[in-house]
């Protein structure tokens, strides 16, 4: 008997070892998953940043995270703009596949009751992550849409692509939310129809005294009507429009609006103090958080503690508040002993804005030396772009990559880290960075890179095999304007479709390995494998074109237009207005 209860202890032990031994293997593996702490800038331009060459704008706590870990200096942006560059990284494809490349001069989603967006049927890396337990959240911008069809469906919300959790704006910062800034939606067809109502209600008044005074005979019918002509013709552009504030100036937790019109004031600190509280409470299980800055969009913070503490005016005391909340995410990783198994990247969705200033000065950023800005096309200002890995213990600090890369890598490269497949029903144009990054490899996968202006293609990029060389073919420019400026100041920003740009052919060439200003093209006479490079990017355009398929126009007109039926509202439409707490509960 005692030894039947002996045997019985014996295998009861094993069982239980062998329990343990699993346990302990499976935590392994799960520790052994990094988290991630992705943090993008808006509109910040490549030359704003001491590590890449500024020397007058503060920015120790980025220089901090390229000196412990890799800085990319060609990171290349897969669009111009927030909206179509924001989906690329997303996503890990070119934005003319999900749709939302324009058509013409709508180029970004214009408002938080637009029916436009990220489809539902795109995968992020967000829904992967989500899948293989980690936990997700993205505070500050979106900019991806937000309903399809009614108000509460979120058919583009982050809740519907991959994200635990939401705090901050499903829109963006613009210069709208800010009374005495003006207006970035439409200025030029506001004024259009603010002058036609204006001349409607003339006539109608004119009308009117007519009647009254017996002067001509005027019909009470007639005056009906055009008085509902008139106030039909005023609302429909008065509400969309001078309301905007209420509608797209709206800070949300998860699917609520909690805020409607947000508080600037106390913006950058709820958002930064959203952030740590996320990287606290999920320390003890992998997490991916999507810092997603409102900064350095205009209008411009006036934060007491930077304000008048740059040499660059309002717009570098932005960027010196940026590196200081980045320094306090830092922070927040090394006190919590994360820094080892926490991958941090930094990047911007594209470059500054150089036509945004006014009487105060300049409000967009500097791109260093290379041509152009922000909605530019091609023109490598408009797309080059910071790009800083930190990974203690992974990453070899001080590491400098020249070779191409692109935002869109980043996709792969979180899935494969987090033990996560690629999509086998989609084409994904990024490439896992982790060869190049931690040296076992010294190319980089893109031979070829094409760079979109809304639907266009606009520039190919090439890396020949075996060769240092990288050219960059222009198929058409922007018209800039007035004549002899760096940008469209004319209109603010460039426009890619008809009538506002020109055409080149041959394309313009440029090699960037020798010219990374695009100052000076290469002609036949000056390159004499000119014909068989050119000859080489058209047959890579035609393989590509060969890969893109139709898909609905996230951007056209319809898409983007304002529908007060989709409008997120904080009470009852269209009566929506609340105020938001200040700290994080």
């Amino acid at each position: 008997m005692g030894c039947f209860i002996n045997q019985r202890s014996w295998m009861f032990a094993v069982l239980l070892l062998l329990c343990s031994i699993e346990y302990l293997i499976a935590s392994d593996h799960t520790d052994a998953r990094p988290n991630f702490i992705v943090m993008m800038v808006d509109d910040l331009g490549i030359g704003d940043i001491g590590c890449y060459g500024n020397n007058t704008v503060r920015t120790p706590n980025i220089d901090r995270l390229a000196h412990e870990g890799v800085k990319l200096t060609q990171h290349i942006a897969a669009g111009p703009l927030c909206t179509p560059s924001r989906a690329a990284f997303m996503t890990g494809r070119y934005p003319i596949r999900s749709g939302m490349g324009s058509t013409g001069r709508v180029q970004v989603i214009l408002w938080t009751g637009a029916s436009g967006g990220l489809p539902s049927n795109e995968t992020t890396f967000a829904t992967i992550l989500q899948k293989h337990d980690y936990s997700t959240g993205i505070v500050g911008k979106w900019h991806l849409g937000v309903n399809c069809d009614s108000r509460n469906d979120n058919c583009h919300h982050p809740v519907n692509h991959g994200f635990d959790y939401f705090y901050g704006l499903p829109f963006t910062l613009f210069n709208d939310c800010k009374p005495g800034e003006g207006t970035d939606i439409l200025a030029d067809v506001q004024a259009v129809f603010r002058q036609a109502s204006q001349v409607l209600g003339l006539a109608l008044l004119t009308l009117l005294i007519a009647r009254l005074t017996g002067f001509f005979l005027v019909s009470w019918k007639l005056i009906v009507l055009l008085t509902i002509t008139v106030l039909v013709g005023f609302c429909s552009w008065y509400v969309p429009f001078a309301l905007v504030q209420t509608w797209n100036c709206i800070i949300m937790k998860n699917q609520d609006v909690i805020e409607q019109p947000m508080t600037l004031e106390t913006l950058p600190q709820r958002l930064l103090n959203e952030a740590e509280y996320f990287i606290e409470r999920n320390q003890q299980r992998p997490f991916f958080l999507f810092i997603s800055f409102a900064h350095v969009h205009t209008p411009l913070f006036t934060s007491k503690d930077f304000m008048g503490k740059s040499q660059h005016g309002l717009y570098g005391d932005n960027v010196e508040e940026v590196d200081w909340m980045v320094g306090r995410i830092t922070n927040v990783v090394e006190r919590l002993g994360l820094s080892n198994k926490t991958m941090m990247y930094f990047t911007s969705d594209h470059g500054g804005h150089l036509e945004d200033s006014d009487s105060r000065g300049q409000k967009g950023g500097w791109n260093g030396i290379y041509k152009g800005g922000k909605g530019m096309g091609g023109w490598e200002g408009g797309i080059r772009v910071p790009g800083i890995f930190r990974w203690p213990g992974t990453l070899s600090p001080g590491s400098v990559i020249d070779e191409p890369t692109s935002l869109m890598d980043v996709f792969p490269t979180l899935v494969n880290l987090a033990g996560g497949e690629l999509p086998k029903d989609r084409i994904i144009d990024g490439h896992d960075l982790m060869p190049l990054m931690e040296g076992k490899v010294l190319r980089s996968e893109h031979e070829f890179m094409f760079h979109y202006c809304g639907i266009y293609l606009n520039a190919v990029r090439w890396h020949p095999q075996n060769s240092d060389a990288i050219y960059k073919a222009h198929f058409f420019t922007p018209n800039f304007s007035p004549e002899g400026a760096g940008g469209c100041y004319t209109i603010h920003i460039c426009r890619c479709d008809e009538g506002f740009v020109t055409p080149h052919n041959p394309p313009l060439l440029f090699d960037l390995s020798k010219d990374p200003s695009e100052s000076t093209p290469l002609s036949p006479d000056e390159e004499p494998l000119f014909f068989e490079i050119m000859q080489r990017i058209q047959g890579a355009v035609k393989e590509h074109k060969e890969t893109l398929t139709q898909v609905p126009h996230q951007l056209s007109w319809n898409n983007v237009l304002w529908k007060p039926w989709l409008q997120p509202c904080c009470g009852t439409f269209p009566f929506c207005s609340c105020i938001g707490k200040n700290t994080t509960t």
